[in-house]
């Protein structure tokens, strides 16, 4: 802000002359001195200014989508009295396409079937809920996975309290190999096509669109391999990443 200019620019001076004092003071030894010739700055080469811009995006990413969770009730607006097991529940039956008898994820059904409260049983495809406030708001958030079979994938969601009903705000499923809360974004860590390489996406949450959106995709070198590198497919827009 303007505003703040003025007093940016005393500090800075203030800075400027007590250095001056402890390097009078203190004689060449540990005295400024010059590092050398500075490299010139070269700005970007900006290819093909005449190219038409693109009308639509590249990628079927997920830019943020929401829904309300019907059928869940949050008692006291806390996040962690709602059971994962009803939650993973009420997504299946919502969504018979893909977890009814002939879709694609029709095993989490059935095995869904065998979860106690909670999460247990030897079968059970849900993983252990975590929470955490990836909002900013003060209230936990609650991350859960579960794996989609008969496909070695894994869906990941992120859902929070919003006007008393729970709301998921991050709907992904990939191939994983982990996944990391790292401060107030999600990570999730995909194999490659290329042996000694994965995919790191990185979520984060938009208080604009109230939602985990898609914020960098890395391709990171992970340990030493080699392998043929092959494209990976694109889902639909629903799969909700890459």
């Amino acid at each position: 802000m303007p505003a703040r200019r003025p007093a940016r620019t005393a500090v800075t001076a203030a800075a400027v002359a007590l250095l001056a004092v402890t390097a009078a003071g203190c004689g060449d030894s540990g005295g400024l001195r010059g590092a050398g010739a500075a490299p010139t700055a070269v700005s970007p080469a900006k290819l093909w200014p005449d190219l038409r811009p693109a009308s639509s995006p590249a990628w079927p990413y997920d830019e943020g989508s929401t829904k309300t969770v019907k059928g869940i009730t949050v008692p006291g607006d806390d996040i962690r009295r709602v059971d994962p097991v009803t939650v993973v529940r009420a997504e299946i039956a919502a969504d018979p396409a893909d977890y009814g008898a002939t879709g694609a994820y029709h095993g989490t059904a059935e095995r869904m079937k065998e979860c106690t409260a909670g999460g247990g049983g030897a079968r059970c495809p849900l993983l252990k809920p975590y929470y955490r406030d990836l909002t900013g708001d003060g209230r936990d958030e609650l991350t859960l996975g579960f794996r989609l079979y008969p496909t070695n994938q894994t869906a990941v969601r992120v859902y929070t309290v919003e006007n008393h009903r729970l709301q998921q705000v991050l709907d992904d499923d990939d191939a994983i190999i982990g996944v990391e809360l790292a401060g107030r974004t999600v990570i999730v860590r995909s194999p490659a096509g290329i042996s000694g390489y994965e995919y790191r996406t990185t979520w984060v949450w938009d208080p604009g669109r109230k939602a985990m959106v898609f914020s960098r995709d890395e391709f990171q070198r992970t340990g030493k391999g080699h392998g043929h590198h092959t494209r990976r497919p694109v889902p639909s827009a629903s799969a909700g990443a890459r």
